[in-house]
């Protein structure tokens, strides 16, 4: 039985310096595996007499498991040491403040939101929405829009033109997004009412011009339009998207070429503090230019002015921004600083619509 003795000792000792699961799991088949030595003796049982099997079994089933529950125990506090040293290594700082999400993070850019505010507005009052290229040709940028060639009304805007192509044509960048009205007048027939929010180009850039900005405009086309009507649908724009209950508005005759007879449009503020307000105060501020479509441009697309009329508006998206949210300057909205998009930027879930707030 010494031998027992000294050998149950020898894997108590193994088991106790085993350091890791692979050294523990070497030391139970040596002991208790298939060919371990404590099996191969468990085997020899039935080789002896019934005296010596009387006397080797306790001893041996007694030896296997002890060895059995020491390796139990010590596999327990391997795994409780496994865990320990992982909660160090990955220790949690609970002071520190919760990162935030992308999602809470990301903003939606001032212009982006102005348009979905623009878009919320009119498709309320039953407008559609229109695109068009943002490279055209002579034809939509101007002469369509009754701008004749070498009409001095050319000169209003200051065109980047690209190189002639094959037939000698120079395509233009666009100067407004007025084209759009032409190619949906060719397109479709009246009534017609849509917005069309979209880039534009000119040589400019100073605080309150860039050579790349943003225009909407408007058109309504059909057998009964009038001033009367084009004053009430830019009356309740301006009032919704200013978010004031009521606002006074000044028409002043002015000279567009596609439109007969043409206004500008002023809106009532106050500018007397540190920001503009809208709705009230005696101060005016020139806001957008809208008028009578011209009969040219109505005949130009093959509508008869004696059977149908319109009118259409547009103004400055960027402009507008300026004025609503108090962005003090235009180049900033094209500078990519994620400081000012971070301040003047607007959270992505939060779409502007008429029941919620615009700008909520």
């Amino acid at each position: 039985m010494s031998d027992l003795s000294a050998l149950e000792a020898n894997y108590l000792s193994d088991i106790e310096a085993a350091g890791d699961d692979a050294a523990l799991e070497a030391v139970r088949l040596a002991a208790l595996g298939k060919k371990g030595e404590i099996s191969e003796r468990l085997k020899s049982l039935g080789r002896m007499s019934p005296d010596e099997r009387r006397e080797a079994g306790p001893a041996l089933n007694g030896l296997r498991d002890r060895v059995q529950a020491a390796i139990l125990a010590r596999r327990e506090i391997l795994a409780d040491t496994a865990i320990e040293a992982r909660l160090k290594a990955e220790t949690l700082d609970v002071t520190l403040p919760v990162r935030s999400s992308p999602l809470s993070r990301g903003r939606i850019h001032p212009i982006s939101q102005v348009v979905d505010e623009i878009t919320a507005i009119f498709a309320d009052l039953g407008f559609a929405i229109a695109e068009g290229p943002d490279i055209e040709t002579d034809h939509y940028n101007f002469t369509a829009l009754n701008f004749p060639e070498g009409h001095p009304a050319r000169e209003m805007h200051d065109t980047f033109f690209l190189k002639p192509d094959a037939a000698g044509e120079r395509r233009v960048l666009r100067t407004h997004t007025s084209p759009v009205q032409i190619r949906t007048m060719e397109k479709q027939k009246p009534p017609i009412r849509i917005v069309i929010p979209g880039k534009t180009y000119r040589q400019d850039s100073d605080a309150t011009h860039t050579p790349m900005f943003h225009q909407v405009e408007g058109l309504v086309i059909d057998s009964s339009a009038n001033v009367a009507n084009m004053k009430w649908v830019l009356t309740e724009f301006c009032k919704a998207f200013f978010e004031v209950p009521s606002l006074n508005m000044r028409f002043r005759p002015s000279f567009f070429p596609f439109t007969e007879p043409s206004l500008e449009v002023d809106i009532q503020c106050d500018r007397s503090g540190s920001e503009v307000r809208f709705g009230e105060g005696t101060d005016w501020m020139e806001i957008l230019g809208c008028g009578m479509v011209h009969p040219n441009v109505l005949r130009g697309v093959g509508l008869d002015p004696d059977e149908v009329q319109g009118f259409a508006w547009g103004m400055g998206i960027d402009r507008i921004a300026m004025l609503k949210y108090g962005m003090p300057d235009l180049r900033a909205f094209f500078d990519a600083d994620v400081r000012w998009v971070e301040h003047y930027g607007f959270r992505p879930l939060d779409m502007p619509t008429l029941f919620s707030g615009l700008s909520a």
